[in-house]
């Protein structure tokens, strides 16, 4: 029988232990960082993530006294690049930088996940963008009522950044709510679908405005709306999907800054005010508007929370439409 005796030295030992893990964790995140510290984006360069994260990193190098290096992973909607930082070492030396569908419509539609939601935890939402419904001019239409009414007349498809991410989904909203048939031509990132639309082998496409609004400006894509509740800054004279005639329709989006569940919360929160520091610089963020990118820079309790509400609200549009992915 173990007396009593044993049992305080058993909790005298783990009280020890425990402040030995604690006073290990903060020492680790004391001196971090100690080497670069890698961002996984989970699609292809181009992308609003991308665009983002590179705005951020030419000016936390002074901050942090370290570079960022920016790795893209594309793949699968972006579970291939969240589930090898899922699986990275949780030292803070490696985060991922995604749309907020990774996490609020993959675990809906996608039949298996690579990792865990568990495995990973958001810490700021550091930006919000709309879609910008953009066709080729070729198609010969310049508002939402003239697609709407092309698409019964002749057979058309629709270019995304890939199954299941904004572009996709946000256009199949549009679908279910018109009642238009278009054919969904998926592409591993923004930049190659916008590509296709301007070469005319896609006639239409929702893409992110950063990847478009040149093209817009230059006239070699026309833009019939944007997704989101408001205008965009970038292109004020642009309606809104709803003030193009399709009442209730708002799609925005958010680019979030997520780390391995296990990182200590020192190290997330001196990376976390690095970047948004760094994107609250006059410049970066001007920057960024010009691209139709609003810095938001949000606690993690605060990206937690967006998270869990366009988790139910993009559950249930998933459900809506029936879209299932492989």
């Amino acid at each position: 029988m173990i007396s009593s005796l044993s049992f305080r030295r058993l909790g005298l030992a783990a009280s020890v232990l425990a402040v030995l893990a604690t006073s290990s964790a903060s020492a680790l995140a004391q001196a971090w960082p100690q080497r670069p510290v890698k961002v996984v984006i989970p699609f292809p360069p181009g992308g609003p993530s991308d665009l983002v994260m590179r705005t951020a990193a030419e000016r936390i190098l002074p901050i942090l006294k370290q570079p960022i290096v920016i790795e893209n992973q594309p793949g699968a909607g972006g579970n291939i690049g969240a589930a090898s930082v899922a699986r990275a070492a949780p030292d803070g030396y490696t985060f991922l930088f995604a749309t907020d569908t990774l996490l609020t419509v993959n675990p809906h539609v996608y039949k298996t996940m690579p990792f865990k939601l568990d495995d990973l935890k958001p810490i700021s939402v550091l930006s919000s963008f709309s879609q910008t419904l953009v066709c080729n001019p070729s198609l010969g239409v310049k508002t939402v009522s003239e697609l709407i009414a092309k698409s019964k007349t002749m057979p058309l498809s629709y270019a995304s950044g890939g199954a299941g991410v904004p572009g996709h989904l946000s256009t199949e909203l549009l679908l279910s709510m018109t009642g238009m048939q278009m054919t969904h031509i998926p592409y591993k990132g923004p930049a190659p679908a916008m590509q296709d639309v301007l070469a005319n082998q896609v006639p239409c496409g929702l893409l992110a405005g950063p990847t478009v609004l040149p093209h817009v400006r230059s006239g070699k894509l026309t833009a019939l709306a944007v997704s989101g509740q408001a205008r965009s800054p970038s292109l004020p004279e642009v309606p809104t999907i709803e003030e193009a005639g399709v009442k209730g329709y708002e799609a925005d989006f958010s680019l979030i800054l997520i780390a391995p569940k296990q990182v200590p919360d020192d190290i997330v929160a001196k990376f976390r005010q690095a970047v948004v520091d760094a994107l609250r610089n006059p410049e970066a963020t001007e920057r960024l508007r010009a691209s139709d990118q609003i810095v938001m820079g949000s606690t993690p309790e605060q990206a937690v929370a967006k998270v869990a509400k366009d988790f139910a609200k993009w559950g249930a549009v998933s459900r809506k439409i029936g879209l299932s992915l492989d």
